[in-house]
């Protein structure tokens, strides 16, 4: 009897053994966000009326889109940005959460003229960027670029999409 019992828990043991997988986990990848051109944007010096700055645009105005922004992406070219475009003017909480891309936050009124800045914002800091005036545009572009380029506050923006 005793006999027996062992051949049935080895019998179940082969089971269990031959049940498991033998298979190696595999890394999971993700997908890398690329840019996508939907826009041009020029700033525009407010005292001679001639442009500072260049940029290709993602748009984002959808909440998803504003939602998630420039998070997870690598990197962005000098020459890229992104505009968010808000349903109205209103005083404006940007944070970088998931973003790895210090950026240089640009605050824009309805009348498209910069109204405020938050510069060098620190990747995946949570922290809360807030706007200093109501905006209804925000400009988020490498972090660096809007002292490089001498933007100021009262220079205005025109932008376009493709």
């Amino acid at each position: 009897m005793i006999y027996k019992f062992e051949k049935i828990v080895f019998f179940v043991l082969v089971l269990v053994l031959a049940s498991c997988k033998t298979e190696s986990k595999q890394a999971l990848k993700t997908e890398s966000i690329s840019f996508t051109k939907e826009g041009d944007l020029a700033v525009i010096a407010a005292e001679t009326d001639s442009i500072k700055a260049s940029f290709d645009i993602e748009i984002a105005e959808t909440d998803y889109e504003t939602k998630t922004g420039l998070m997870y992406r690598k990197s962005m070219e000098k020459k890229q940005g992104m505009l968010f475009i808000q349903p109205t003017e209103s005083l404006q909480y940007f944070y970088m959460k998931n973003t790895e891309i210090p950026l240089d936050i640009i605050y824009i009124s309805q009348a498209q003229k910069i109204v405020s800045f938050q510069k060098n914002a620190r990747p995946f800091d949570e922290n809360t960027l807030p706007s200093n005036a109501p905006a209804k545009y925000v400009l988020e572009i490498n972090a660096g670029l809007s002292d490089q380029l001498g933007l100021q506050v009262g220079d205005s923006i025109s932008f376009s999409r493709n």
